[in-house]
């Protein structure tokens, strides 16, 4: 168990570093299809492009409201949505294929939602089967979905696989039936062994569960028992998320009083459990909440110096350009983010009008590439060298040497490695770097709230 010093000193509000600079520095109103098509037209210049690139594509729609979660949906049990989103996507897609040529390799493709598995089958082929009809498929391509165990059906995943996704993760959350009812996620363990039952005998090489620990009447019993009972399954990965309590941008969240929210040394506690259980179940820390079998690619690439963090979390496929297709999907191109509208009617409008539905985001500026390059580098390698790219302010010295005291680092002059203890506190060592947040406290202007590390 960890000091519960250190818990209390660096659980603190923080980025989780799925881009940088992070969502909260980014501008609204940044709908300027021409500047954005300038970014795009530099990373293909740059050969930002020559390891293919990667789509996320996201569809919203969710038939219930499951209340603990911060992602962008839109609650309906009306079907006929399908077809019209399907036609806007595609819309948006022959934008992109405008700006991008002829040339497009796609290596990664991700459905994330709201729940993919909302769409019928059907309606995910022809989408699937339109969007890459007129583009080349990376040799390597790593094709992954996000299924609802309780609507996945056998289809939907031949479907799939037969288009070439060979990896699938099913939002598992928590089995205690207290916890279910209260974040409106019944969801029988019964329904997630027959998912994964069917994906492996289709063939799907990688199965991975997503958990959340810090949820409404977790304890450390009922935590223990859901990690037992999933790990009988053997998941090829699993994502062991923090609940992120964001009332402030999630009303849903308030659905349930705080005081049933296990916080600080008791969240902690949790995460703890969950580490140990699967670090005695054979699964080796990924790094930022995911853990992996020895056998799984998400690990491989970690060990040969391949991993990559973006919008999708870990990957295994280092692309440098990320385009966003959908409602509030973000776009990166190395030179700058794009994020969409974030409600549909907005998104179908500025689609109608021909211009690609982006409202805010930010440029990359040379700096913030450097200061990118030291936090995916501490994130997904755990260490790093700044040599002749950064001037160490006496703030950033500050905080390098209190890590290193904690025994989180270990850094001398440019050099820091993460120590096994510091691989807890990731969000933290890689803060250091976010030289915008620093700034912004520094200088004590209105700082964004971010979910707390632990």
């Amino acid at each position: 168990m960890l000091p519960f010093a250190l818990i209390d000193k660096y659980n603190v509000p923080i980025p989780r570093y799925t881009s940088y600079p992070t969502v909260p520095f980014w501008k609204d109103g940044l709908t300027d299809n021409a500047d954005w098509k300038l970014q795009i037209e530099k990373a293909i210049q740059a050969n930002k492009t020559k390891e293919g690139i990667s789509l996320y594509i996201h569809l919203p729609f969710c038939e219930q409201l499951c209340t603990y979660c911060g992602c962008n949906k839109r609650i309906t049990k009306n079907h006929a949505v399908e077809n019209v989103y399907i036609k806007a996507l595609l819309k948006e897609w022959n934008l992109y294929k405008n700006i991008l040529g002829n040339d497009i390799v796609v290596r990664e493709l991700h459905l994330g939602g709201g729940t993919p598995t909302f769409f019928s089958p059907e309606n995910l082929v022809y989408l699937l089967n339109e969007l890459l009809k007129d583009v080349k498929i990376h040799p390597e391509k790593e094709f992954s979905f996000e299924g609802h165990p309780n609507n996945t059906t056998k289809e939907h995943l031949q479907s799939l696989y037969n288009i070439g996704f060979r990896r699938v993760s099913f939002g598992v959350q928590d089995l205690n039936i207290r916890v279910q009812t209260a974040i409106n996620r019944i969801q029988p363990f019964e329904k997630t062994n027959q998912v994964t039952l069917w994906a492996r005998e289709i063939g799907y090489e990688s199965v991975n569960f997503d958990l959340i620990y810090g949820l409404p009447f977790q304890t450390i019993d009922t935590i223990k028992e859901t990690i037992e009972t999933v790990i009988q399954l053997q998941p090829n990965r699993i994502a062991f998320y923090s609940y992120a309590h964001v009332p402030w941008t999630q009303k849903s969240q308030r659905a349930y009083d705080e005081n049933d929210l296990p916080k600080g040394k008791d969240k902690y506690a949790l995460y703890e459990l969950g580490k140990q259980l699967f670090t005695q179940a054979n699964y080796t820390d990924v790094g930022m909440d995911h853990f992996a079998l020895e056998n799984d690619g998400l690990l491989i690439s970690k060990q040969n110096g391949f991993l990559h963090r973006n919008f999708m979390g870990y990957t295994t496929t280092n692309t440098e350009m990320l385009v966003g297709l959908g409602v509030s999907a973000i776009s990166d191109v190395f030179y700058g983010f794009r994020q969409n509208y974030k409600t549909v009617e907005e998104y179908y409008t500025a689609l109608e009008n021909d211009s690609l539905p982006i409202h805010r985001g930010i440029n990359v500026s040379d700096e913030d590439v450097i200061y990118r390059k030291q936090i995916l580098n501490i994130a997904c390698k755990g260490k790093t060298n700044w040599k002749d790219e950064i001037e160490i302010t006496t703030l950033m010295e500050n905080q390098l040497n209190d890590l290193q005291k904690d025994g989180l680092i270990n850094w001398k002059e440019t050099n820091l490695e993460v120590t096994t203890l510091g691989w807890n506190f990731l969000r933290n060592i890689c803060a250091v770097f976010d030289k915008k947040m620093n700034d912004s406290q520094h200088q004590k202007t209105n700082t964004p709230k971010f979910s707390q590390a632990v």
